[in-house]
């Protein structure tokens, strides 16, 4: 061969090249040499080209569509495969398409960037949306409420390169209720008040089974967040003011959700949220600032969060607030070294919505959305909610080399693995012929019942409860959640009439003998006038009996009118509107009343305890709560329920709490009683329940060792009934400040008339630990005190000490 240069020019599609790139990546041999171009130089070129090809080659062979591979080795394989747009694309959520064609009729750009329920993209139309999901550059919906439009995204998903489908979420909170046609079972706050972690995670494997019916696989849910505030809107989306009753009831739902019979596989994915503490923001209002103690934060608030990781769960979503001066969304601390490093979180964590935004527009911490990016993730998170403005951030971060492609190697590798987990690579579709059969179905009825009947709190009881059928023939019932869809609570949609039982309904179910004369004052607190007041009263006086519904309004599709629940805080707990004016004007006819409150936060109801004979907390009681009030009204299901939260006197008396530090109440407020209106744990029942014999199985312990506690209960009444057997204790002399009771066992029992059952609990060395000046768990040798009974208040416990040798 003659002296010439030698161009080998070989185009090669990388599987880590630009999308969006013009060009095609090119690897360019030239050589000046007189002699041939050596053979291992095309060869390496070759063999690039053909690894290449390889890699964007799927075929039913690919390791990754392999159901039977390791699920760790398919996510290796498909990660190996993917486009660093591709990737990021896993990290991106989008609200539903019918969702933001609705929120484009209903909000301006203003709007949307104020609000937590609604959103749409004033950029991009929704068949943009759209074309993104087929170029595989989402990874995940939230807001798809229709099974038809969810396999609608999911057929577009598959003509994408790689056919990653979607992992679409819902906040099914209490059943997945934005779904018209579920099943509605009480909001979580009436949950906790059953104390029946066995029927919590019944219900959340049937709200698992109608998700997936309708093409959900995630549900943003439990709210583990601590709730000691009654201001704060969120209550009833939390399981009570207890770290300890808050673990066990999240950690029941998480099992229940998730399902796990398989190491491998999930039923749908829970998500343990807010991480952390905005239930006790400075002024009660959500996303408001919290500054909080370490201490507090790590004996209180971090608990649940440690208990949910140890069950399991596979989604974390951090707070809309700010910690201590460090916005959660960008808070290393607490995401990366605290629930990764120290509780060994292994999951995947969420953003809250829009909050990445916030970053910089609300707590301005960011100069821009490309550093807001830069800053969560760094921070720890794996996924934005919600829309655009992310993909692009942070690819451009990582091609700047301020965020390495390991780094979102991670966050992909956990959202890849739950897909894998879920099934959805081999199944992402749902057969909407089986969707009817699935939703409100007779099992799930079941369950929702017995939750509402096991949920509902009787406060107060003068001996005109359980009412006799046909005694009162003529019965006044009025109040503005008398006969509404209130009894839903949050997180709901409208839905199918027949599919609700309102309070009115179950009473004219239950008592057919009687004449109801229905009083209706609107369905919202603020629609009471003065001259339903009036009028009220000149009915009632014309009855034998008046029963009241009042309380809040969760209506989240009249979101302008809610005073309850996301977003709806408030500066007063009392009745709102005119109420308390229509209770006692009711009162006042002199007809013997009952009181029923439907609401999902604490009220302060101070005069209607003093002077009416009969109150309910029904709290949010789903889909049968209307039936389940009647029931326990004439005395066909007895109540049981039992106060996961106190309930405070009035606005003022914030911390209301039971487990409280000795000097709390060092001094009494001059204007009224200290103590709450009613404490954590109380509950009456039909039956009377008698405690004695209280007595240990030894009265000294080493620390490493456990110790036998029993008491025995006594049904002293002619009714069946069920209590809820409470153990708390109490270190008597300790160098760091210890609450004077914390709930530490509970036992949910069924006692029939006369009966006395020995109940044996084991306080074991965790339950005697603190945390020291250092913040490590310790158990200090001296005395401790054991507390059995059936409330918080000290006079309804049993106590006993023992010393820690």
């Amino acid at each position: 061969m003659s002296e010439r240069e030698v161009t080998v020019v070989i185009t090669v599609t990388s599987a880590r090249s630009h999308l969006y790139a013009k060009e095609p990546l090119t690897l360019i041999h030239n050589s000046k040499r007189t002699t041939m171009l050596k053979s291992y130089h095309i060869i390496a070129c070759l063999l690039v080209l053909w690894i290449s090809g390889c890699q964007n080659q799927i075929s039913e062979n690919t390791v990754y569509l392999d159901a039977s591979a390791p699920v760790q080795q398919r996510v290796y394989d498909l990660l190996s495969r993917m486009t660093l747009e591709e990737k990021v694309a896993q990290m991106c959520q989008y609200v539903g398409l019918e969702h933001m064609r609705k929120a484009e009729q209903d909000l301006s750009k203003e709007e949307m960037e104020k609000s937590d329920a609604q959103g749409f993209y004033p950029d991009l139309h929704s068949s943009d949306v759209e074309e993104l999901v087929t170029k595989g550059l989402i990874g995940s919906f939230l807001h798809v409420v229709d099974v038809k439009e969810a396999n609608y995204l999911q057929a577009l998903a598959q003509k994408s390169r790689l056919k990653i489908p979607l992992l679409i979420g819902i906040d099914a909170i209490h059943g997945t209720a934005l779904v018209d046609g579920a099943t509605v079972y009480p909001t979580p706050i009436g949950l906790a008040s059953t104390w029946d972690t066995a029927l919590v995670k019944k219900m959340s494997v049937e709200t698992a089974r109608e998700m997936r019916a309708t093409g959900a696989a995630w549900t943003f849910t439990p709210n583990v967040d601590v709730a000691r505030e009654a201001r704060w809107g969120r209550v009833g989306e939390t399981f009570g003011e207890d770290p300890f009753l808050v673990a066990e009831m999240g950690v029941a739902m998480i099992e229940g959700l998730q399902n796990t019979t398989h190491p491998d596989s999930f039923n749908v994915i829970a998500c343990a949220k807010h991480l952390i503490a905005g239930s006790e923001s400075v002024n009660g209002l959500n996303g408001a600032p919290t500054d909080l103690s370490e201490r507090t934060i790590r004996e209180v608030f971090l608990p649940p969060y440690k208990a949910a990781v140890d069950a399991g769960v596979f989604s974390v979503m951090t707070a809309h607030n700010e910690l201590n001066g460090i916005a959660c969304h960008a808070d290393e601390w607490m995401m990366t070294d605290v629930l990764r490093g120290e509780l060994g979180f292994e999951g995947f964590i969420v953003s809250d919505w829009m909050d990445i935004e916030r970053l910089a527009t609300r707590h301005f911490v960011a100069e821009n959305q490309t550093e807001a990016c830069y800053q969560t993730v760094k921070a720890g998170m794996d996924m934005h909610m919600h829309g655009p403005d992310f993909l692009e951030a942070i690819v451009q971060l990582v091609k700047d080399g301020r965020l390495s492609e390991k780094r979102i190697d991670e966050s992909v590798e956990r959202l890849l693995e739950a897909k894998f987990r879920l099934g959805l690579f081999e199944n992402p579709f749902v057969n909407e012929q089986e969707t009817p059969d699935i939703l409100f179905n007779k099992e799930h009825q079941n369950t929702a019942l017995e939750a509402a009947q096991k949920s509902v709190v009787l406060l107060k009881n003068e001996q005109l409860l359980p009412l006799e059928k046909g005694k009162y023939k003529n019965i006044f019932v009025t109040g503005p959640n008398a006969n509404n869809e209130t009894l839903l609570g949050d997180w709901s949609a409208k839905q199918t009439g027949e599919n609700i039982i309102t309070v009115l309904e179950g009473l004219k179910n239950i008592d057919q003998a009687a004449s109801f004369d229905f009083f209706p004052v609107g369905n919202n607190p603020k629609d009471v006038t003065v001259d339903h007041v009036k009028q009220a009263k000149i009915r009632a006086s014309k009855s034998d009996l008046a029963i009241v519904v009042v309380g809040e309004n969760s209506f989240r599709w009249d979101w302008s009118n809610k005073n309850c629940g996301e977003n709806s805080g408030r500066s007063d707990i009392s009745l709102a509107g005119l109420q308390q004016e229509l209770v006692e004007a009711v009162y006042a006819s002199g007809t013997p009343t009952i009181v029923i409150l439907v609401n999902g936060r604490p009220l302060a109801t101070g005069w209607i305890d003093e002077h009416i004979p009969a109150v309910l907390e029904a709290w949010e009681p789903g889909s049968f709560g209307g039936q389940a009030i009647a029931q326990i009204l004439y005395g066909e299901v007895n109540p049981s329920g039992k106060l996961p939260i106190s309930i405070p006197r009035s606005v003022g008396h914030q911390l209301c709490i039971y487990n409280h530090k000795p000097t709390h109440y060092f001094h009494k407020y001059v204007d009224d009683l200290s103590t709450p209106l009613y404490p954590f744990g109380h509950g009456l029942s039909y039956s009377t329940f008698v405690y004695q014999n209280l007595e240990l199985s030894r009265e000294k312990i080493s620390a490493d060792e456990e110790l036998k506690v029993r008491v025995e209960v006594t049904n002293t009444s002619m009714t069946d009934g069920e209590e809820i057997v409470q153990l708390y204790l109490n270190d008597t002399y300790c160098p760091v400040t210890r609450p004077v009771k914390e709930l530490k066992a509970f036992r949910r029992i069924h006692l029939n008339a006369g009966e006395t059952q020995q109940i044996t609990f084991t306080v074991t060395p965790e339950m005697l630990q603190y945390l020291d000046k250092d913040f490590k768990p310790t158990v200090d040798p001296g005395e401790f005190m054991v507390m059995v009974g059936g409330s918080s208040e000290t006079n309804q416990l049993l106590s006993i000490p023992f010393v820690v040798k």
